[in-house]
């Protein structure tokens, strides 16, 4: 659910097809997706109360997501979500960005399959490839 690249790897070690492995792979994300979009003001306030800093505006992450959503919109964040965000990442910059629920769980959800059967058949084509060397 954390780091979208983990479940194709996962599901190549655990000997999944790699169809389970997409699927598997798009539930972690779409979990933490869901759950961060209706939770996520709460736990951006329990995350708040215990900081002992404020976070630094300008971050060169955050000047990715401004640059990607002026160009964009939620369609470029929802693409670059399983490559460079990671999902609670994007979930958050979309919600930053006050994205409608609807319409940001329905391109994480599409971006998210996309990414996730590349991903799983890429790595299930590569792997095999180094199989003599472990």
């Amino acid at each position: 659910m954390v780091k979208f690249v983990a479940g194709p790897v996962t599901g190549y070690a655990l000997q999944l097809t790699w169809y389970e492995t997409a699927l598997c792979t798009l539930l972690g994300m779409m979990i933490s997706v869901v759950v961060i979009t209706f939770l996520g003001t709460l736990i951006q306030q329990i995350i708040g109360n215990y900081r002992r800093q404020k976070p630094r505006l300008f971050s060169s992450r955050t000047r990715l997501a401004v640059k990607v959503w002026k160009k964009s919109g939620m369609t470029g964040i929802a693409f670059l979500t399983p490559l460079l965000f990671t999902p609670i990442g994007g979930t958050l910059i979309a919600l930053s960005f006050k994205v409608k629920r609807p319409i940001l769980l329905t391109q994480m959800l599409i971006w998210g399959s996309v990414w996730g059967v590349v991903f799983s058949v890429a790595l299930y084509w590569i792997f095999p490839l180094f199989k003599q060397f472990y």
